[in-house]
């Protein structure tokens, strides 16, 4: 389960226009040492930050389209947190390093959000974080 992280201090922001911010960690060490949560809730709107696809031991999954599903499941995780759900995702951002993959990775973006059909990017970049990655993905929702 994906620990919520709520209050002002939760996002370092004691700005009283955004005091019901509700932010949502997945756990990752680059979350306190980078400054960001997995999520933030801000009224009826859920930021997803880029979204790597992490396993819950270290590593990630081979292929590009195993870390796409992998990247979803955690984003899925952060938006469940704040009572949202991938049909409530309006926007993606889809980073990959390799123009071969998308293919692979817009076959799962379809799979998972096809019904829904959110604004979507996707953008091939020199490379990630960790360099055994192949795609990270932010997601934005807006809840009913």
């Amino acid at each position: 389960m994906v620990p919520a992280v709520s209050g002002p201090h939760a996002s370092g922001c004691e700005d009283s226009a955004v005091a019901d911010r509700q932010g949502v960690s997945s756990g990752s060490p680059f979350e306190p040492t980078i400054g960001f949560s997995r999520a933030l809730r801000v009224g009826d709107r859920v930021l997803v930050s880029g979204t790597g696809p992490v396993l819950p031991g270290g590593g990630c999954p081979d292929g590009a389209a195993a870390q796409a599903r992998r990247c979803f499941e955690i984003i899925e995780a952060a938006l469940t947190q704040v009572g949202a759900g991938l049909d409530d995702v309006v926007r993606t951002r889809v980073y990959i390093t390799a123009v071969d993959d998308a293919a692979a990775v817009g076959a799962v973006h379809g799979e998972l959000l096809g019904s829904v059909r959110p604004a979507a990017t996707m953008v091939v970049v020199a490379g990630l974080l960790d360099p055994a990655w192949r795609v990270e993905i932010e997601a934005e929702a807006v809840l009913p």
